[in-house]
């Protein structure tokens, strides 16, 4: 070897050893670092690209080189095609993968819900997060029939149970049950959650049905027929109620037409039945 072949004098030498830049489009999904800052992309438009890390912290950051993909530098650049991008989110507020995904294998943990109405809203707004992470959701009839579930359960850690009940406020029926449940012994596997709302149906946001308030209902009159009353609804069977309920929950379409309480609730329950899987 001539160790003197090289010319220290050829414009460039310097940075020969530098790892060269190259262009990459980008696309939803395309995790990236700029300047310390690791997400990723969720949109871009007008030359800027928008970033999002796994805390839903986000930043953007101009189109072009200063990226580093898996370690290597790039220059983001926008699609030679399409539109500027904008992410997408589910009726829940997650945000929605770039590309279908395919619902996972089922958990062991199970979410129960109280109420058909209240399985029907859960689905309809987390349903798509709850395919995602495998969390099933079953239906409980009725209040009284929870500590004979847990005990038939068994849940232990792996297999937790996560249950949203209606009316969870102190001194209740509600709070009695739950109170049994973790003195016998599940505290630690079962997390009970509960809104202060008479019915599922007083979570849907008043506006969304065109008032400033839900209708007071007698103690002594259904509440389900005496909401639909007040509201000038057939009131009279349960097939009136049915119809009722589904022009309320065809109101509903996303988190934001629900009250932050049972937001909160729900978002609760799934962390819990998730987080062995974390």
């Amino acid at each position: 070897m001539d160790r003197y072949s090289r010319d220290v004098l050829t414009p460039g030498w310097q940075k020969a050893h530098l790892k060269k830049t190259r262009d990459v489009p980008v696309e939803l999904d395309l995790v990236v670092e700029f300047d310390d800052f690791c997400g990723a992309v969720v949109g871009w438009e007008n030359g800027i690209v928008l970033l999002e890390d796994r805390k839903g912290k986000r930043r953007g950051a101009p189109l072009g080189p200063g990226f580093l993909l898996e370690g290597e530098p790039v220059a983001l650049r926008a699609p030679l095609r399409g539109s500027p991008a904008t992410p997408k989110y589910t009726a829940s507020g997650s945000r929605a993968s770039a590309e279908p995904t395919q619902a996972k294998v089922a958990l062991q943990s199970r979410l129960y819900v109280e109420g058909r109405h209240d399985a029907e809203l859960i689905e309809k707004v987390w349903g798509d997060d709850l395919r995602h992470v495998g969390v099933v959701v079953e239906y409980l009839g009725g209040i009284d029939d929870l500590p004979a579930i847990v005990a038939e359960f068994a849940p232990e850690a792996g297999r937790r149970l996560g249950v949203l009940v209606d009316h969870l406020v102190p001194g209740s029926k509600e709070s009695r049950i739950a109170a049994k449940v973790y003195e016998a012994g599940y505290r630690d596997t079962v997390l009970i959650e509960g809104h202060e709302f008479i019915d599922i149906w007083q979570a849907v946001r008043p506006q969304r049905i065109g008032r400033k308030a839900w209708p007071t209902v007698p103690r002594d009159v259904d509440f389900k027929k005496g909401t639909l009353k007040a509201l000038g609804l057939p009131h009279e069977d349960q097939a009136d109620i049915a119809r009722g309920w589904k022009a309320i929950l065809a109101r509903v379409e996303s988190w934001k037409d629900l009250e932050p309480q049972l937001n909160t609730k729900v978002e609760m329950l799934i962390d819990f039945v998730t987080q062995d899987e974390h």
